[in-house]
């Protein structure tokens, strides 16, 4: 027991259950599936955003820690700004995939992100796994994906207009086709739990920028990318555990 301790915890939006139980299922299917699929040459990312990770200064060198006593750091420090990583694991390997720093996340950025996934294997199929953010949902994200996918730009239609990219609801349904070469799938509302990359995000900062010192993004952003080059040469999935799938449906209601 520590009842001094506590974290946030944001609830699922459920108003229809049946649905929710199905798009669980199908993320934790994707997961499952992922190793045979590598082996087929068939990816599986779980892509997100970490936003505003900032670069801090500390006003005074951070003392190491000694028997008998924590590290300590300094509380006055300096700000230098921030940076937006984009996240990209692949599920079966546990390797971070072309990982993207930048200054925003634009839906021109989250797609820039995704062709430069893509592009480490230009031929393979992708299955993606993110959240439903609207940047995600978008119309250049489309249009990418059809572009890639030998797929007419004629026939997408006109945004908010008619067509495939006439709302997120009909863009969502192209972007999750699974006749795609590239498709994705996407957690339901508020179930960031269920994004593996969220993991990857938490072991990034206790690692690297939550008690680093940067006199700049640059020195930040480097010493990000340094991380993950290490973190990658001895790579391993995660051990992912959903036996009890209804369980967890009914903890999250």
């Amino acid at each position: 027991m520590s009842p001094h301790r506590s974290r946030y915890w944001l609830n699922a939006e459920i108003t229809d259950r049946a649905a929710f139980e199905r798009s669980v299922e199908t993320v934790c299917q994707t997961y499952l599936s992922a190793f045979d699929n590598e082996a087929k040459g068939i990816h599986t990312v779980s892509v997100d955003e970490k936003t505003g990770i900032q670069a801090l200064e500390r006003s005074a060198p951070t003392k190491p820690m000694e028997p008998g006593k924590v590290e300590r750091r300094e509380y006055n420090y300096e700000r230098h700004g921030t940076t937006c990583l984009f996240g990209n694991l692949n599920v079966a390997t546990g390797e971070i995939v072309a990982p993207k720093l930048n200054a925003t996340r634009t839906e021109e950025d989250f797609a820039e992100n995704i062709d430069a996934i893509v592009a480490t294997d230009p031929e393979a199929q992708w299955v993606f796994v993110c959240d439903n953010l609207n940047t995600h949902l978008s119309t250049t994200l489309v249009m990418l994906v059809a572009v890639l996918c030998d797929i007419p730009l004629l026939g997408l239609g006109r945004k908010g207009k008619d067509g495939i990219l006439k709302s997120q609801e009909t863009r969502r349904a192209f972007l999750e086709n699974a006749s795609h070469r590239i498709r994705f799938v996407y957690t339901p509302k508020h179930c960031s739990w269920l994004n593996q990359i969220e993991i990857g995000f938490s072991g990034l900062s206790r690692r690297v920028w939550s008690r680093g010192d940067f006199d700049s993004v640059a020195s930040l952003q480097k010493k990000i990318l340094n991380y993950i080059s290490f973190y990658n040469r001895t790579a391993t999935p995660m051990k992912w555990k959903c036996e009890k799938l209804p369980n967890i449906i009914r903890n999250t209601i």
